[in-house]
């Protein structure tokens, strides 16, 4: 399914994304007719798009065109938002622009994933906080990272600092228990805000029935990964998702902080595509 401002999307249409490749876009799972940090994505979508056409983008209509394209869909698939202006000047990209919403959808794999064996590669993303369509980079990396004998990249800054995965942002859980966000020039992710706040916010301490969880963002050096007790990838489709290698160094795919973050996003009910309204408070926070 393809649609661009609520239409079946015709080729010429879609020529400026294909050839120009300048635009930026969400992915959502939909669950049952539900999204998780809705509000989010909604909030990506529009700071997003000031920031790469300096346009105000109508969420209420990106919202509209969404549920059109779930209307009647049962089960678990993705849908993606991207945003683009097929006007767009290649000479003069820094005419108005009017951006325009194309919304497609595909099959959504299983939340039960093997753990992933990520490599480190030296790569910063273009415009590392925005989530946009200049994908060459990142995937080059993987298709390396493959070839290598590896499920996926992991990215590490020019500083020795890791910051990201190609599509995924990483956490660690410490010899102390405590969940750790690398700090640095990511993607601010949605699972990852929701886990933060619903699993426990930054720097702080949420008290459980069994535990106190704690989740610090901090810079993360390659070298000190060798002694963190576990580690995991999380994004939009996966969830929680565990890492079991980086480089040589291996980790316990099943960990009680790994198990509780699991839990926690899945006991989100998300918000139901067809009400007009916000996400519940719950549900919604920044990175």
């Amino acid at each position: 399914m393809i649609e661009l401002n609520g239409r079946p999307a015709d080729p010429e249409s879609l020529k400026a994304l294909a050839l120009v490749n300048y635009g930026h876009f969400t992915s959502m799972r939909v669950d049952n007719q539900r999204v998780r940090g809705l509000a989010l994505h909604m909030e990506r979508l529009a700071r997003d798009c000031a920031t790469v056409f300096g346009a105000r983008l109508d969420t209420d209509r990106v919202r509209e065109y969404v549920r059109r394209a779930v209307n009647g869909q049962d089960g678990a698939f993705v849908v993606r938002v991207s945003v683009f202006d097929p006007a767009l000047d290649m000479g003069h990209p820094s005419s108005p622009a009017t951006p325009h919403i194309l919304v497609t959808r595909r099959p959504s794999g299983s939340m039960d994933l093997p753990p992933l064996r990520a490599k480190s590669v030296p790569y910063v993303r273009d415009l590392p906080a925005v989530k946009h369509v200049g994908l060459f980079g990142a995937l080059h990396a993987r298709r390396a990272a493959q070839l290598a004998g590896f499920d996926d990249a992991l990215f590490v800054g020019p500083d020795g600092l890791v910051s990201e995965g190609v599509t995924w942002n990483v956490g660690f859980v410490d010899a102390a228990g405590a969940v750790v966000w690398p700090e640095g020039d990511v993607l601010p992710g949605v699972t990852a805000a929701l886990l933060q706040r619903h699993h426990g916010h930054p720097h702080t301490e949420t008290h459980t029935h069994t535990e106190t969880l704690r989740h610090t963002i901090t810079p993360v050096a390659l070298a000190a990964v060798r002694g963190m007790a576990a580690a995991f990838a999380t994004n939009t489709s996966i969830g929680v998702r565990a890492v079991s290698a980086i480089d040589d160094v291996t980790f316990p795919t099943e960990h009680p902080v790994l198990a509780s973050m699991r839990d926690a996003y899945l006991s989100l009910p998300g918000n139901l595509l067809a009400d007009l309204g916000d996400e519940p408070v719950e549900a919604a926070g920044h990175m």
